[in-house]
């Protein structure tokens, strides 16, 4: 099947792009597509800029590699586009196309759907390292959204600054305290037993503090609802059976895979290899932050897509 020409818009947002790309000093282009395009004609208009084609589907993806594009399969169809763009960035980073701190021209169906109508300059330090409520929000848990925030920001945290310059990986359950706990036993030494529930708040910076320093001891850390932390060093023994994890991720993401498929509790892991953090709900991951050297911000998201008037 020949893919369609390009519209007489879409060629003058492409222009439009390759000049601001060299104007604003950024790394490459982001198109996010809902449909096969002449990749040829793309390629021709873009110059000799690196081109990110992203798209829910396989098949809207086909020639882009042949013609000198890199492709970008994303498989959220159907969510807002500035959450179509973050997921876009982030398996950009992750597949080491763009570096954490790189800025890019995207160019998207910003107003109409199937119709690439938009042109943004996006910072990635910037657009990714500002997480809105909604995210945490949108998890069907029990569990506080401020425990949730203090949790995931020192998962951040640890994943961004590791310990004396080296990488560290962490696990946090979140939630359904009691059921976790019969799920897991210690694996020897407990650093937070002995203390009062006082003296186990998260909301503490002494004990944020001191969880970071002892972050790299094996096994997870079980955090209560109300944000005390019942207890450190934990060996999850609930089982990974019919539970599937992404290649390449290890005994930590299995962990946090199966516990939170036998509890309702969320899992907070951090990757020792390149300090990504990965939230598990159900078994399954549900939100993916990637370390950035400055520290994360929380903001309301206040987007209103335009009325159909």
């Amino acid at each position: 099947m020949t893919p369609p020409n390009l519209s007489r818009q879409l060629v003058h947002l492409l222009e439009s792009g390759a000049r601001l790309l060299e104007t604003t000093a950024s790394n490459a282009i982001l198109l996010l597509v809902d449909q096969r395009l002449d990749w040829v004609h793309v390629r021709s208009l873009a110059g000799s800029a690196s081109v990110l084609v992203a798209a829910d589907e396989e098949g809207h993806l086909v020639g882009t590699a042949e013609n000198g594009l890199q492709e970008v399969l994303l498989g959220v169809a159907g969510l807002p586009v500035h959450e179509r763009l973050a997921q876009a960035l982030l398996e950009c980073v992750a597949a080491e196309m763009i570096t954490p701190e790189a800025q890019v021209v995207a160019i998207y169906s910003g107003f109409e759907a199937g119709t690439i109508d938009s042109v943004s300059v996006l910072r990635l330090e910037e657009h990714l390292g500002q997480l809105t409520s909604r995210d945490l929000r949108n998890l069907e848990t029990k569990v506080p959204l401020e425990t949730l925030k203090l949790v995931v920001d020192l998962a951040v945290e640890i994943g961004r600054e590791g310990r004396e310059g080296k990488p560290v990986g962490t696990l946090f359950v979140v939630g359904d305290t009691r059921k976790v706990m019969q799920s897991s036993h210690a694996t020897g030494f407990d650093p937070v037993r002995g203390y009062s529930r006082s003296e186990r708040k998260l909301t503490d910076p002494r004990v944020r503090e001191g969880i970071k320093e002892i972050a790299q001891l094996d096994g997870a850390f079980v955090v209560c609802a109300d944000g005390t932390v019942e207890g450190a060093a934990r060996y999850i023994d609930a089982s990974a059976e019919n539970v599937s994890v992404a290649k390449g991720l290890g005994a930590r993401h299995w962990a946090a895979a199966a516990i939170t498929r036998r509890t309702r509790s969320v899992a907070v892991a951090v990757s020792e290899t390149n300090g990504t953090v990965r939230i598990f709900q159900n078994g399954e991951v549900v939100l993916r932050i990637e370390p950035f050297r400055r520290a994360m911000k929380w903001k309301d998201f206040e987007y209103e897509p335009p009325s159909g008037d």
